[in-house]
């Protein structure tokens, strides 16, 4: 059992080490996702969507995409023209191309594996861009969100969905030991790569949430920016604009 894991935070190295450690925990991803959540991550995936409602996106980016949770939602909600899913990881990708053949949707979300902070499209040729769980795991942050504010049409939205570090007691408590005891234990015992399930809490830990990330993305150039905490502040919802 493999005990490897990318690191901790914006290092050199990272994209490549992501890589490996989603190829090798692809096959368990969605199970192990719905049973250490508790099905919850399918209600903040849903919150991530509805948040652009009102917008009526025509071309969506989904970085990040793993195994096309995300960009299947986006599909069914919003109803865009096209959908396009990147990631790093071409074991997740392969998985949700078949999700997405199973569900009949193969003529309207494409996926391609892309690095986010070089991302192999036009400036200004998306409406709009979500990124779930996945921006902790860029290697460059700063990088990763000025390639995705590049590739936004004026007004285009961004809307991030991460975890987060509960400020609150007992939350933080409770939340910190299922973290470091019960999460990588249950990891272990149902993938391949016990490393990854120890790696993600300390890469939440080390993630700058909350205003910390509101400035990042604010120096990437997006505007009118908004953070909303989810579930007693364990994961958090932030969305900012590309300037008219």
């Amino acid at each position: 059992m493999s005990t490897n894991h990318p690191p901790i935070g914006e290092a050199e190295g990272k994209a490549e080490a992501v890589e490996k450690m989603f190829d090798t925990v692809a096959p368990r991803y969605d199970f192990l996702n719905r049973v250490l959540s508790a099905g919850v991550d399918r209600y903040w995936r849903s919150r991530a969507v509805h948040l652009l409602d009102d917008e009526q996106p025509r071309r969506v980016l989904d970085v990040a995409t793993g195994t096309a949770d995300l960009a299947i939602k986006i599909e069914r909600t919003l109803h865009p023209r096209e959908t396009v899913g990147i990631d790093l990881s071409a074991e997740m990708l392969d998985r949700g191309r078949t999700k997405i053949e199973r569900k009949g949707l193969s003529a309207r979300i494409t996926l391609q594996k892309a690095d986010a902070a070089a991302l192999p499209f036009e400036d200004a040729s998306f409406d709009a861009a979500f990124v779930a769980f996945g921006v902790r795991n860029f290697e460059d942050l700063d990088a990763g969100l000025g390639d995705i504010w590049r590739v936004l049409r004026p007004g285009g939205s961004l809307v991030v969905l991460e975890f987060s570090s509960p400020r609150t007691f007992p939350i933080k408590q409770l939340y910190d030991w299922y973290s470091r005891h019960v999460l990588p234990r249950i990891g272990g015992l149902l993938s391949p790569d016990q490393g990854a399930y120890e790696y993600l809490p300390n890469s939440v830990t080390a993630f700058p949430d909350g205003t910390d990330f509101l400035r990042r993305m604010a120096t990437a150039g997006f505007a009118d920016l908004e953070w909303t905490p989810l579930t007693f502040g364990i994961a958090s919802l932030y969305r900012g604009r590309v300037r008219d």
